[in-house]
């Protein structure tokens, strides 16, 4: 995926600038930053699975010690897409209605996905609960709000705010950047939560 996302973000205007870096910097950051996220909750999962390395140095704030690095990091995505995106703004040359048009359609799911998760399903076990705390584990599948539509909203609907927040700013550097991170997000999906789920409730079963 790397090397499609270079190919995709060449060529591109270097003239603006932000605190030293150029738009083309800002994109490679914001895509490094996505790749340490994931890369970060893979260690941190596999880890506490295997070896319950979480817990051993950190105790009963394990969890608490996960997340102080966990949501800084989710947070640091749409920040930085959109930091691309103004730097880089006006190069998607669309007109400016159909940029409008996109970027709403795309925000109202993305906004969907976050009230249903704020409301049926806690922020905590969104971020991986589950790889902590047995409790998590025996909770139903959630079924409301944008868990309705499909049961894995959070990566199929939530990712398209970033791709809203490039659209809305026509920014082609951050449109390239919310194409790599949404499929980076279903790598993740099929490498790491998939088989750590089989895992966890085939546990949770026996």
């Amino acid at each position: 995926m790397l090397p499609a996302a270079a190919a995709l973000s060449v060529p591109a205007v270097k003239d603006r600038h932000w605190l030293g870096l150029s738009n083309t910097d800002w994109f490679w950051v914001c895509v490094v930053a996505a790749i340490v996220h994931q890369a970060y909750v893979w260690l941190a999962w596999r880890s506490q699975l295997g070896w319950q390395a979480f817990t051993r140095v950190f105790g009963p704030n394990d969890f608490a010690a996960y997340c102080a690095v966990f949501f800084p990091l989710l947070a640091a995505r749409p920040l930085l897409i959109f930091v691309v995106a103004w730097v880089d703004r006006e190069s998607l040359a669309l007109p400016e209605w159909i940029a409008i048009v996109c970027g709403s359609l795309l925000l109202v799911p993305a906004l969907a996905t976050g009230y249903s998760i704020q409301r049926y399903s806690g922020w905590a076990r969104a971020a991986g609960a589950d790889h902590f705390r047995e409790a998590y584990r025996r909770m139903p599948l959630v079924k409301q709000g944008a868990f309705r539509w499909t049961d894995n909203a959070m990566y199929t609907l939530a990712f398209s705010g970033l791709w809203s927040i490039a659209f809305l700013l026509q920014s082609r550097l951050a449109l390239v950047a919310a194409i790599f991170q949404h499929g980076y997000i279903w790598a993740h999906y099929l490498a790491t939560e998939k088989p750590d789920m089989n895992l966890l409730y085939s546990r949770n079963d026996a």
